[in-house]
C-alpha cells in the first residue's frame, strides 16, 4: 500500500480526481468503480468542474457503484442512484446506459447480484476502484464478518452503520436494513484502489488498517493484500499513525 499524505479534505480530493482523470485519459474503454456517502463528494466536484473546462471527456467510460440499499428505488433522494446522479452523473459526458448501480428494488436480488457480476465481468473488470472506509472497516457495506470470498450480495446492515447513515434521513428507522453491495473479493479483483480517508473520527480505522492484522473483523484489512492500493489520507486522519 502506497500513502500520499494530504493536508485537508480539499487537498485529497484534488489529489483523488487527478488520478481518476488520468486514468480516464490515459485508457480507451475506462472503467470505474465509485462509491457514494460525504467522502467522495469533493472528488466528484472536481471531476465536474474538469469536465466543464473541457480536460477531460468521459463519452468513454463505464461506471459500477460499490453498492445500493433494498426497498428504495433510483427516484428517491437516499438511493445511491439519485445521489450519483445528482453528485456527478448527470453534470459530465457519460452516456446514462454505462452507469451501473445495484437495483435495490428488483424483486429476485440474488438474480440482481449475479446479473451485476456478470455485467463487470463483460468490461473485462474494474480498472479503477474509490473506496471509503467505515468506522468500523466496512468497504462497501461488507460488514464486520462477512467472508473475504464474496462476490456481489445482499447484506444485513450492521446498527453502527445504519447510525452513521440516518443523518441523511429523517430517522434512523428510515435507515433501510438491507443493501446490495459488491463483494471483497469483487472490489479486490480491481486493478487498481485508491482509497479516501479524511477527518479525525477515521484516525482509528487507518491505524488498524496499516498496523493490524487481515481478518474478517475488520474488512478494509484485505486491502493490505492487494498489490496496487494508493491511500489518500488528511492530517486529521493520520492523526493516530505512527511516526
Amino acid at each position: 500500500m502506497e500513502m500520499i499524505e494530504v493536508e485537508d479534505y480539499q487537498e485529497m480530493s484534488r489529489v483523488a480526481s487527478q488520478f481518476i482523470i488520468e486514468k480516464v485519459q490515459l485508457l480507451d474503454n475506462p472503467v470505474l468503480g465509485l462509491a457514494t456517502g460525504s467522502t467522495p463528494e469533493g472528488v466528484y466536484k472536481q471531476l465536474i468542474e474538469k469536465r466543464k473546462q473541457g480536460n477531460v471527456s468521459f463519452a468513454n467510460t463505464s461506471t459500477f457503484n460499490l453498492d445500493e440499499y433494498v426497498g428504495l428505488d433510483g427516484d428517491d433522494p437516499n438511493s445511491y442512484r439519485y445521489y450519483m446522479n445528482e453528485k456527478l452523473f448527470s453534470h459530465i459526458d457519460i452516456p446514462g446506459e454505462n452507469t451501473r448501480v445495484p437495483n435495490g428494488m428488483k424483486k429476485d436480488l440474488e438474480q440482481e447480484c449475479g446479473q451485476y457480476e456478470q455485467l463487470i465481468k463483460e468490461k473485462q473488470g474494474i480498472d479503477l476502484q474509490m473506496l471509503g472506509i467505515g468506522l468500523n472497516g466496512h468497504i462497501g457495506f461488507n460488514e464486520p464478518g462477512t467472508s473475504l470470498q464474496t462476490r456481489t450480495h445482499v447484506v444485513e446492515l450492521a446498527q453502527s452503520t445504519r447510525k452513521a447513515n440516518a443523518r441523511f434521513f429523517d430517522s434512523l428507522e428510515e435507515v433501510p436494513e438491507q443493501a446490495i453491495t459488491m463483494g471483497i473479493e469483487t472490489i479486490m479483483a480491481s486493478r487498481e484502489i485508491i482509497l479516501l480517508v479524511s477527518g479525525e473520527r477515521k484516525a482509528e480505522a487507518l491505524d488498524r488498517l496499516l498496523n493490524g492484522p487481515v481478518t474478517e473483523d475488520f474488512p478494509a484489512s484485505i486491502l493490505q493484500t492487494h498489490p496496487n492500493v494508493k491511500i489518500i489520507a488528511d492530517r486529521a486522519a493520520r492523526s493516530l499513525m505512527k511516526k
